[in-house]
């Protein structure tokens, strides 16, 4: 097959060459490897500067047709090796021999994300971790975003099977608006959510050609909330990459699960390229994958862990259990405290647990066209698409299903040898079918019966069944709940699958529904100018950007902060924006042994001041393989769109934006209670009441000083300063590759939720307040999530270690370690900004990409230990957990195909990676890639 695309091409050099009435030359040869001289097929051949070429065949043979004049050059590639460069004389074109030498480490690799500018990966000014095709390839992950885990630093927090949330550095989320996601330097994020949706609109596993990432705070060149890292996801030019791919992969999970029978994955992918000439190309690229999630069911009782003691008696079978993965008995809302029989008892509704309420079907379709115009040498035009559409289970404050969200986005990108300019739009709509678990649950059981009847209905019960079995709690509480949930709505019944279908599609989450309706979009623009070539003493580089959001409120989560003032205005579309700018310069000195680097940002978002973003950073290399780092900036985040708007009444919990303008109206900052205060309160006055036989109203003014006032108010930019300082060489003659790092980071103004309860009518004012302690008591309050900032400054600092060692031939060791930890926080703080990461996690692997004649390998070992977990949803440890991944892949040049085996978790040894999120195990696949891509 591959002599039959040879002989194509030269009948289309020929037809070429008479077409202009110029005997063409034919240029023949093989490639081989230079350590092995072993014949290399598939190398790309092509004609520098031209878009004519071919690739080797089986036995590395080429044999190409040109009407170009000689002398002329060819640039000859093939994954992992170097790109060598032959020049071909008129007395030289028959039996060329091109020898390739073996790429050992990522030592010539170019990166542009750190800088902006193409520079070494050993002279980044920061730290930066690069995924190029070669490492792809060879990773047993099942997808390039899956091979995100195992770069050095690197945190994944898997929400779905389709949906993972990677973080470097600390304070890592479910929704992570701390790190930025760009797909060809184009922003990836959900405006809505916040953050990108995994890779859900991003490229297919045949378009990807490389991963840059960079860990830590990229704000002052970026902007852009980028305080927690970067990755850059870059795709491959239809320009160098021609051809037709096509991608099939059949995998099974949930082997072995108690929570589901073994599940078929299939994904599908096709990508098509063509340079018509030198100025014109295309390509198009379309996907489709669908497999079974991964299952949350942690039945965990978090009653106790957020400090409630009123039912310690009764542990073993808690009356007011909050099971993690069970919604609609949260004890912030779905409890009350009840007098039965002289005694006080939380209670709380029943509830239903989350495989009972959502689908567990995983769907993701997408597509993306491109067309590129070169109109000279060094300009390029490109108008690109893409949409994807996605069904999966997500978690933001609580956790939703997603089914159906769509993301769309338009970019027009112009590149020239000194400047570029980027535009591009994108919009989302999460669909009709979309929805949130915890009001789902709730208003399941409100549509059986409303609360005050199911709570009076149960003491009732209670005081019957404790008449009649003489006295014994448990079992009373027991009858008790078992009379007031009689016929409830049970899973698996009609009655429940139509209820349940009326509030997933019912836009009002206080009582009634449980739909998720986002449609939001953004337009953005920006451009950077490299006056390098009018200033000659240094680089200077220069930039901007606008960026204005559109939302269009539901009214449920979105209401135009003009209503307050015209309530007509509520569902009427309001925008937010933002824009920046940066001046960076970088000088070399000393022989270009030191490379300096500084820049200044400044950004301004509507409704705050405008923020200064410094950078200064140094490398310096001694000689070319030894590269020492020391960087510091400083990065402003500014608050998302959900973090500022927001205006949620989830199942009785208002959960309101941080701005002003939304809850200013409310009082809820300024006449409220710390959460945290009231547990306690409640917790003295049901002890004086039960063990001390005081009246509510005595131990309510005996206890009502425990109550403590909020003093927390409206959300500011947070703010951080970083220093790093690290190293990079090569060592061995060049086969031992090492990279080292060291940050320290100091937060301030942290963005977070605090938890307040205000009483309904009364005004809290100074000192003890009985008649409002009196309220809270009562439960006759309104509670908030209110999105504000951490009163105290955070640290927190961190090591990472990599390394690559390619110890025999075309073997290679490749190995990361990495630690972080808090250093300091104050313990007064009403909350403490969530860390959730691991102190340590370690990556190992080995692997050769052809140990036999065109079959490689490569197994992963994955380590990371306990840590603590805070979110809205729940708290507490995560146990450790190591997996073992392996792949091993066979290619067939004669049918420009790859066959690839491989299992993520091999040994299936289950675990989870944030509280509340699924169970995942092992996941076993198999690949088949067909590509006739040449790479120019």
């Amino acid at each position: 097959m591959n002599h039959f695309r040879q002989i194509l091409t030269l009948l289309f050099t020929l037809s070429l060459s008479a077409a202009f009435g110029q005997d063409p030359y034919i240029i023949s040869g093989r490639i081989y490897d230079s350590t092995s001289h072993q014949f290399i097929a598939s190398a790309s051949i092509h004609i520098k500067g031209s878009s004519i070429g071919t690739t080797s065949a089986e036995d590395g043979s080429f044999h190409l047709k040109t009407s170009q004049k000689l002398p002329l050059t060819l640039v000859v590639t093939s994954i992992g090796f170097k790109a060598q460069e032959f020049s071909v004389q008129p007395n030289g074109t028959e039996n060329v021999s091109i020898p390739l030498n073996t790429k050992d480490v990522l030592v010539d690799q170019v990166v542009v994300t750190a800088s902006r500018i193409p520079e070494s990966i050993l002279r980044s000014p920061v730290t930066i971790e690069k995924l190029d095709l070669q490492a792809i390839k060879a990773s047993p992950a099942p997808t390039f975003y899956d091979a995100l885990e195992n770069v050095k630093g690197v945190q994944m927090t898997t929400l779905s099977l389709g949906y993972k949330v990677p973080n470097t550095r600390g304070f890592s989320g479910t929704t992570n608006s701390r790190f930025l996601q760009m797909v060809d330097g184009v922003d990836n994020i959900s405006p809505g959510i916040g953050a990108p949706v995994a890779n859900a609109v991003g490229p297919t596993e045949l378009d990807i050609e490389s991963v840059e990432l960079i860990p830590g705070a990229a704000s002052a060149i970026y902007g852009l909330n980028a305080i927690n890292g970067i990755a850059n996801l870059k795709t491959k030019s239809p320009f160098q990459y021609e051809g037709l791919s096509v991608y099939q992969k059949v995998g099974v999970n949930h082997v072995d699960d108690h929570d589901h029978d073994p599940a078929l994955y299939t994904e599908t992918a096709i990508r098509w390229a063509k340079a018509f000439s030198k100025k014109w190309a295309f390509k198009i690229n379309a996907s489709r994958s669908e497999g079974t999630d991964w299952i949350a069911n942690n039945t965990h009782d978090q009653y106790f862990d957020v400090g409630n003691k009123t039912n310690t008696a009764l542990a073993a079978d808690n009356p007011a259990a909050d099971r993690i993965n069970r919604y609609g008995d949260e004890y912030n809302s779905d409890l009350k405290t009840l007098t039965l029989k002289g005694k006080t008892y939380d209670v709380s509704r029943t509830g239903y647990y989350e495989k009972d309420l959502t689908g567990y079907a995983v769907r993701n379709t997408k597509a993306d066209a491109a067309i590129h115009f070169r109109p000279n040498s060094t300009t390029e035009i490109a108008y690109s698409y893409r949409i994807g559409v996605a069904t999966n289970n997500y978690q933001r404050g609580n956790r939703v299903r997603l089914d159906g969200e769509t993301i769309q986005q338009h970019a027009i990108d112009l590149k020239a040898q000194d400047f570029t300019i980027k535009a591009y739009y994108t919009n989302e709509n999460t669909g009709k079918n979309s929805f949130n678990f915890r009001p789902l649950g709730e208003n399941i059981d409100m549509a059986f019966k409303k609360s005050p009847q199911w709570w009076t209905d149960y003491t009732n019960a209670y005081n019957t069944a404790y008449d009649n079995n003489g006295g014994n709690v448990q079992a009373s509480h027991d009858a008790a709940r078992t009379a007031a949930d009689a016929g409830r709505y049970v899973p698996g019944t009609h009655a429940f699958d139509s209820v349940r279908t009326k509030i997933i599609h019912t836009n009002n989450w206080d009582t009634v529904g449980a739909q998720m309706l986002l449609k939001s979009a953004f337009a953005h623009v920006e451009g950077q100018y490299d006056w390098s070539r009018l200033i000659p003493f240094a680089q200077i580089l220069t930039g901007a950007n606008y960026r204005n959001y559109i939302v269009t409120p539901d009214g449920n989560n979105y209401v135009n902060p003009g209503a307050w003032e015209n309530g007509s205005l509520a569902h009427t579309k309001f925008h937010y924006y933002t824009y920046g700018a940066f001046l960076q310069a970088t000088k070399q000195l000393f022989d270009e042994k030191l490379k300096i680097t500084a820049s200044v940002r400044v950004d301004k978002t509507e409704y705050f001041d405008p923020k200064w973003n410094p950078r200064i950073a140094l490398v310096y290399s001694p000689v070319q393989q030894h590269n020492f780092r020391l960087s510091f900036q400083n990065g402003y985040r500014f608050p998302t769109l959900f973090e500022g708007f927001a205006y949620v009444n989830n199942g009785g919990v208002r959960r309101l934006g941080g701005l002003q303008l939304i809850s200013q109206h409310l009082q809820a900052f300024e006449n409220s209670y710390i959460n945290s205060s009231v547990t306690a309160f409640k917790n003295a006055v049901n002890a004086d009441r039960n063990n001390n036989g005081l009246s509510t109203t005595d131990a309510v003014t005996k206890e009502a000083n425990l109550l403590v006032q909020s003093t927390y108010g409206y959300i500011k930019p947070e703010h951080i300063n970083s220093v790093e300082a690290g190293y990079k060489g090569v060592l061995l003659d060049n086969k031992l590759f090492v990279d080292i790092d060291y940050y320290f980071s100091a937060y301030d103004h942290f963005i977070g939720q605090l938890d307040i309860t205000q009483p309904k009518s009364g005004t809290i004012g100074g000192g003890v307040n009985v008649t409002t302690a009196t309220e809270i008591y009562n439960a006759q309050v309104t509670k908030y999530k209110m999105w504000t900032n951490s009163k105290s400054e955070v640290t927190n600092q961190g090591v990472e270690l990599g390394a690559s060692y390619n110890f025999y031939k075309k073997w290679t060791i490749t190995g990361n370690s990495s630690y972080a930890a808090i250093v300091s926080s104050e313990k007064t703080d009403a909350f403490t900004p969530a860390f959730n990461t691991p102190n340590w996690i370690t990556n190992i692997s080995i692997g050769n990409r052809e140990f036999i004649k065109n079959t490689g390998f490569n197994v992963g070992w994955h380590w990371q230990n306990s840590f603590y977990w805070n979110s809205p949803l729940a708290a507490g440890n995560v146990p450790a957990y190591s997996t073992i991944d392996a792949q091993v892949n066979y290619r067939i040049p004669k049918l420009f195909s790859t066959l690839k085996l491989g299992a993520t978790d091999l040994f299936n040894s289950r675990y989870y990676q944030y509280l509340g999120g699924p169970t995942i195990g092992g996941f076993y696949y198999f690949t088949i890639v067909f590509d006739t891509n040449t790479h120019k």
